[in-house]
């Protein structure tokens, strides 16, 4: 039987336009699904630049003003991948369109106007996702299966980090196409909104929602030169950050994200503490958990290592045979596959806008917590 076509329209290109554009491209290939993707149109603001990502991903055509995705009729979805401060103006007017959104993370700048995004596509009744994509790493997939079937009993503790060192240069200017994730004004904040974003939406996924938190930021370069105007300015996005909170499950969480860790270029790890067990993670073994199983006797106790890599390990049926590895760009394909998943079934794949936004909420009152000083409610 053939598929209905989906007719991607794509709002940005570079690192994250890449990742998306690989996962549109490949899905079909190995899930069986009732959609396929064709790549339609790409819209950014350098004709040429877009052109040139068009002939290597092959979109059918280039725009220079991203309305014109909104409003052409041959357009079903729109692929948000441009900077934070963009996300909202865009997600509302695709939603008020009648177009499915997917936006990349974090959903907004902030909770303000993510509640605004979540009222857009919930009034017009649009498909909608976010992409936290490390949901749909294997390994991240299976640990949420454990938790949930509650083989870890009661949870203790949940701790996660996210460490880079991009930015420990005081050269490195803000703002701009490459740094715009120093700048303010386009990111809304820094490490949090950017890192551990990722570390409290799978948290939350796994552990349940965060009742209350207290926080700590600093900014280690307090100016740099604009990359748009050349000139020296303050810096307002947090260059690392560190929290301690409660879960509603009455477990403990604590998480760490800096820029400034140096030797690390993307070191995300998330573990989780039950009474009759634990689990971890790595993003650089992705394709590994730790288990340890107190219930195993003697000498044969302790850490386990399991390669997530049989059929029978979340989404690893669709692709090789077991004992051979996927990797970082699986996730995204993994999340397309779900989400198309989702037009069949009339259920948006998670994390959907309204999801997301629990996130956003998160990561505002770790801002909140690190200028008062003092512990602030979560959502």
């Amino acid at each position: 039987m053939p598929r209905k076509q989906l007719n991607i329209g794509m709002i940005g290109y570079g690192f994250m336009g890449r990742a998306h554009s690989n996962a549109w491209r490949k899905v079909g290939n190995f899930f069986d699904l009732d959609y396929q993707p064709v790549l339609k149109a790409v819209a950014a603001r350098n004709r040429d630049k877009a052109a040139a990502f068009a002939d290597q991903w092959g979109y059918e055509r280039v725009e220079t003003d991203w309305r014109k995705l909104i409003e052409a009729k041959d357009i079903d979805a729109i692929d948000i991948c441009v900077p934070n401060d963009l996300h909202a103006e865009i997600a509302i007017a695709a939603a008020k369109a009648g177009k499915m959104v997917l936006c990349e993370k974090p959903l907004a700048r902030n909770a303000r106007e993510g509640e605004k995004m979540v009222a857009a596509v919930e009034k017009a009744g649009v498909p909608n996702t976010v992409w936290y994509n490390y949901r749909r790493v294997p390994a991240v997939s299976l640990i949420r299966q454990v938790v949930a079937s509650g083989k870890l009993g009661k949870i203790y503790h949940y701790r996660s980090l996210f460490l880079q060192d991009w930015t420990i240069s005081p050269d490195v200017p803000q703002g701009g196409a490459g740094t715009w994730r120093l700048d303010i004004e386009a990111a809304g904040s820094g490490v949090t909104g950017d890192l551990l974003a990722h570390c409290i939406d799978a948290a939350i996924w796994i552990n349940g929602s965060i009742t209350d938190l207290t926080a700590m930021t600093e900014t280690f370069v307090k100016k740099r030169k604009h990359a748009l105007t050349g000139k020296m300015q303050d810096v307002g996005i947090d260059d690392a950050a560190a929290v301690l909170c409660h879960f509603a499950n009455g477990s403990l969480g604590t998480f760490e994200s800096t820029r400034y860790a140096r030797g690390h270029k993307a070191l995300f790890t998330l573990e989780i503490n039950g009474q009759h067990g634990s689990l971890a993670w790595d993003l650089h073994d992705l394709n590994r958990v730790s288990w340890f199983d107190h219930r195993i006797e003697g000498t044969m106790r302790g850490w386990t290592s399991i390669l997530v890599t049989d059929g029978d390990h979340p989404y690893l049926g669709k692709w090789w045979v077991p004992g051979l590895s996927i990797g970082y760009e699986h996730s995204f394909i993994h999340q397309v596959a779900d989400f198309i998943e989702g037009l069949s079934t009339g259920k948006s794949a998670g994390p959907t806008f309204r999801d997301a936004l629990e996130t956003t909420r998160v990561c505002d009152a770790i801002i909140a917590s690190a200028k008062k000083g003092k512990w602030v409610p979560a959502q």
